[in-house]
């Protein structure tokens, strides 16, 4: 479904990603992650082509992301994204934003949106709130909104760039439980979090990341139980507060 064959990246003289490889299959659900600037927000935003890169290829659902002849909007509207700030329109009301892209990119009748966002808001447990504004709810809240907008467009594959990392811990699991929902669905999903019990129930494969290189790509018990590199295990034991 996604397959990344040695991606580099420079801004200016810095080097951001390292010859970066790895497939992702469809259905599968991959975690990404490391220490802070070792690259994996920028990762994900190659692949859905948000973020040039200068060397390697990245094919999705067998299109060239970085082929200049390759419609970027049109693969992004099959690429949900989900980032850690929301980005929700603060002027519509919560159908509103997921009403938005259904109209203009899949050219949905009005009706048959509505519809559908209010499908997806059940799904995430907010359909009472379909016609408040996004300033009313929680961080959340919004972020379920935000994953049921990115469902809307009936993506092929979901990216996820820290997805709970603004919220307030008490409003973490309700964004994870809609996130651990979608997998269990088989939508395939990758994921940069530090939420390491996260990764541990969902994740199919789990790639650490550091300076910019995949250092590990292994199967998630593989990863948590004997990671390979003794720079994954000193992040295991820091983030896991053995």
């Amino acid at each position: 479904m996604i397959t990344l064959e040695h991606l580099s990246k420079w801004y200016g003289s810095t080097q951001v990603l390292d010859d970066c490889s790895t497939q992702i299959e469809k259905g599968e659900v991959v975690v990404i992650c490391g220490p802070s600037g070792s690259g994996k927000s920028t990762l994900i935003k190659c692949v859905n082509g948000l973020e040039p890169f200068q060397k390697g290829t990245i094919s999705v659902d067998g299109i060239s992301v970085g082929d200049p002849a390759t419609n970027l909007p049109k693969l992004r509207s099959r690429i949900g994204m989900v980032f850690q700030s929301f980005e929700l329109y603060p002027h519509m009301s919560v159908v509103g934003n997921i009403c938005l892209a259904q109209l203009h990119v899949l050219k949905r009748s009005e009706d048959a949106a509505r519809a559908r966002a209010l499908e997806l808001l059940d799904r995430v447990g907010l359909r009472s709130h379909a016609d408040r504004f996004p300033s009313t709810l929680s961080g959340g809240q919004q972020q379920r909104v935000a994953i049921a907008r990115a469902l809307a467009l009936d993506p092929i594959a979901m990216l996820f760039d820290e997805p709970t990392s603004a919220l307030d811990p008490e409003m973490i699991n309700e964004v994870l439980d809609v996130m651990t929902e979608l997998a269990k669905d088989g939508m395939t999903m990758v994921v940069v979090t530090h939420e390491m019990g996260f990764a541990r129930r969902v994740a199919d494969r789990v790639l650490f990341m550091d300076a910019g290189a995949i250092v590990e790509d292994a199967k998630t018990a593989a990863f948590f139980d004997k990671p390979v590199s003794e720079r994954a295990a000193r992040f295991l034991s820091k983030i896991l507060h053995h």
